[in-house]
């Protein structure tokens, strides 16, 4: 067995994956990767969250996911547009965080098109959203991606939380 046959061996037996061929391979490597990254970024938003309400007592766990999608496939228009579905879920809503994840997406010219939101006081906080990418903002300052839109969500989520610890 050749060397890149040991490591793709390898690679695939980390990863999990049941490929046989190389491209294949390769393309779950890049999905287990991902997938841990994202753990590693919800592990660390929930530890923030944890340190940052350990005077209340109540610890805040938030999950963000943030896909891209083709709005043309939602809208049936005849431009191509780009967009995100957003999912915020939260054990405990915090007051005013509707509010700093919405601002968040506006900084980052995202247009809020749908959204389906349920919280209240001392309940879980649930946000499903649907926006499109076409804002000024993200024209000025370059493409913006599913990425830098978790983050930036992450972000509002952390503030909101330690605004409401101050």
């Amino acid at each position: 067995m050749s060397g890149k046959k040991k490591k793709l061996q390898l690679l695939r037996s980390v990863t999990k994956s049941d490929a046989a061929n190389k491209t294949s391979i390769l393309v779950d490597a890049s999905k287990y990767i991902k997938e841990l990254k994202d753990k590693v970024e919800e592990a660390t938003a929930a530890s923030a969250a944890d340190s940052s309400s350990s005077g209340s007592g109540s610890a805040v766990a938030a999950t963000v996911s943030v896909s891209s999608v083709d709005l043309d496939n939602i809208s049936n228009s005849s431009s191509s547009r780009r967009g995100f579905r957003i999912n915020v879920s939260m054990e405990r809503s915090r007051p005013g965080l509707l509010v700093s994840v919405l601002e968040a997406l506006e900084d980052l010219g995202i247009d809020v098109l749908d959204a389906d939101v349920s919280f209240g006081e001392d309940t879980a906080f649930r946000l499903e959203a649907l926006g499109s990418g076409d804002g000024q903002q993200q024209a000025a300052s370059g493409s913006v991606d599913a990425q830098k839109v978790r983050q930036a969500v992450l972000q509002a989520i952390g503030k909101c939380i330690n605004d409401g610890d101050a």
